[in-house]
């Protein structure tokens, strides 16, 4: 049985992905930093899963994680880079502890478990790899919202091709996946989502599910190493001058 690790996997878009794995027969190993409860209760509805802490803010514990699993799960072919902060500032003055904060958790700290797990010793030589970062569609459509945030996402979009051409085994796949407004985010409600979700060029709510799919997809599919797909429903092809969460409270 293929398994799969999944940061911020408890939780919004990383427990609609460890559902999607677990259904689809992989057996899932839940990250979570604080979400004790939440990792605890959605492993017991899996058929194959377990929980594994740790700070994604201690790069070195993270890397440690990596390393400790791939000894320990010999099937352990596919890593997800899901988790992530998301703290507000803005294009006039960044903020000294959101930035330091966004650019480990959001960058180094994936970039390093991606490295260490695709470095780490293979039960057999020719066993394939792929890598996922989910990234942000802010990235081909951007506003200065969230700009510490988008700053970290962005170096961690570029680490996607660098990894493929760098540190992969040609039969291994490093890929992203840039998500737009698909669940209420920082302090939105749910009625406000209903707009903001529609901000799109299909004017529809992008289903967390078709993530997921993806994902699946990228786990055990063809598609050429270093790519990033854009689950978003169009937005990324619209200009939008703040983030969308804003847009809708006009």
């Amino acid at each position: 049985m293929p398994a799969v690790l999944i940061t911020g996997g408890a939780k919004r878009i990383g427990a609609c992905m460890a559902r999607a794995f677990a259904h689809a027969g992989w057996h899932v190993i839940i990250h979570y930093g604080q979400s004790f409860a939440a990792a605890g209760d959605l492993a017991a509805t899996l058929p194959s899963a377990q929980t594994v802490q740790a700070d994604l803010a201690d790069a070195d514990a993270a890397v440690a994680m990596v390393k400790d699993l791939a000894a320990q799960q010999p099937h352990l072919t596919t890593l997800i880079n899901s988790a992530s902060v998301f703290r507000f500032d803005d294009a006039h003055a960044i903020d000294p502890d959101i930035f330091a904060e966004s650019m480990r958790v959001n960058a180094e700290t994936p970039a390093r478990m991606a490295q260490a797990f695709l470095a780490a010793p293979r039960a057999q030589p020719d066993t394939a790899r792929r890598v996922i970062h989910l990234t942000d569609m802010k990235l081909a459509n951007p506003n200065p919202d969230f700009f510490s945030y988008t700053m970290a996402k962005a170096a961690l979009a570029s680490t996607i091709r660098l990894l493929a051409m760098g540190a992969a085994q040609p039969q291994d796949r490093v890929y992203g996946i840039a998500p737009g407004a698909m669940l209420p985010s920082f302090d939105q409600r749910d009625e406000e989502h209903e707009t903001s979700g529609r901000m799109n060029l299909l004017h529809r709510l992008t289903d967390p599910q078709e993530l997921a799919h993806t994902a699946l997809f990228m786990a055990g599919g063809h598609l050429a190493s270093g790519q990033t797909v854009f689950v978003d429903s169009g937005q990324h092809l619209l200009a939008q001058p703040r983030d969308v969460l804003y847009l809708a409270r006009r």
